[in-house]
């Protein structure tokens, strides 16, 4: 749109200098004036000011004048059209809102990127609004965008193409998550964004099994296929009803309703001459009770024993009342990861 304006930008400025040329060297030739005269007497003709005539002029002179003043009222009037239609566009609301969440996420670093913006991606925008964790949506329908709050940053096109991704900070992101309905279009996202980006933390959808080893392999972290999720919590429903209620009530909604939580060893950094779990003594200090240990290499320890060893780079998984929770990141000064 931009390139149309100003194609008849550049067509509406060409034709005022013909206007003006043309009557210059009318005014030059035909009623004798001199050059400054015609550069006088055209601009105050095309402009309709009202000032006297240099000196009298004959029928020619005054044939031309109607002429020039006919030809330069519809040039100068689709002039005036296009250069202010162009100027509004510019600084329309719109264009504006624009400019601005543009200069946001040319701010952005170690944010999330959300390709999609259907059922799955709608959700997870949700809860990395509930978390205050930065991220930018990415999707083409125009529509959609303008029905959803203004406090997220969209980016209106088409996550296939490399140039949209780089507009929405992809080489400055710390995690994508992919959630376009279709698996062909989800493997060529992923696959641009780990060229893009090699440290990139990439979560897909899937919708077919056979599309989940694709995306590992085109460079996806994680594959969530929602149908096979969603089935299986239903049919845990069924079978063990009470523990998945109970599983379900360990809510992760957002920053002051949290069960659980990842805590990094080094997040203690009181306790640095603490070698195990049971130095830490979170019971006694916060009320949360350790549940689980990921070891540097990634390993999941359930339950982990009272005397394991702690390690750098690892991290404890950590369950309690959401005024534990709190209590415990105030007293570690801990920030949500």
């Amino acid at each position: 749109m931009i390139k149309l304006f100003r194609s008849k930008l550049y067509v509406a400025l060409l034709l005022m200098v013909v206007v003006l040329f043309f009557g210059v060297l009318g005014y030059r030739y035909i009623a004798d004036y001199s050059w400054i005269d015609a550069l006088y007497m055209t601009i105050i003709t095309v402009t309709t000011v009202g000032f006297s005539e240099v000196r009298p002029m004959d029928i020619e002179g005054k044939i031309f004048t109607v002429v020039l003043i006919v030809t330069s009222v519809f040039i100068f009037g689709f002039a005036i059209s296009v250069i202010t239609e162009y100027l509004l566009s510019r600084n329309s609301p719109q264009k504006l809102k624009l400019k601005k969440v543009k200069n946001t996420i040319d701010k952005l670093s170690n944010h999330v990127v959300v390709c999609g913006f259907g059922r799955n991606g709608m959700q997870a925008a949700e809860r990395l609004k509930a978390y205050k964790k930065p991220f930018v949506v990415i999707e083409r329908d125009k529509e959609l965008l303008e029905k959803y709050d203004d406090d997220i940053l969209f980016m209106e096109g088409d996550a296939n193409e490399d140039e949209v991704l780089l507009a929405a900070g992809i080489d400055r992101a710390k995690y994508l998550i992919v959630t376009l309905p279709d698996d062909a279009a989800n493997l060529f996202v992923v696959l641009s964004a780990r060229q893009l980006n090699t440290t990139l933390f990439i979560i897909s959808r899937a919708s077919q099994v056979t599309s989940q080893r694709k995306l590992q392999l085109a460079g996806a972290n994680k594959v969530i296929m929602p149908d096979k999720i969603g089935g299986d919590h239903m049919a845990s429903l069924v079978v063990m009803p009470d523990l998945i209620t109970f599983m379900d009530k360990l809510s992760v909604e957002g920053e002051h309703t949290t069960n659980l939580e990842e805590v990094a060893i080094e997040d203690f950094s009181d306790q640095m001459d603490c070698s195990s779990l049971r130095d830490l003594d979170l019971r006694r200090k916060t009320g949360c009770t350790i549940i689980g240990y990921i070891a540097p290499d990634g390993e999941y320890i359930i339950n982990p024993e009272a005397d394991l060893p702690l390690q750098p780079k690892s991290k404890v998984i950590v369950l309690g009342r959401p005024e534990q929770i709190r209590k415990l990141n105030e007293m570690f000064h801990i920030e949500l990861s």
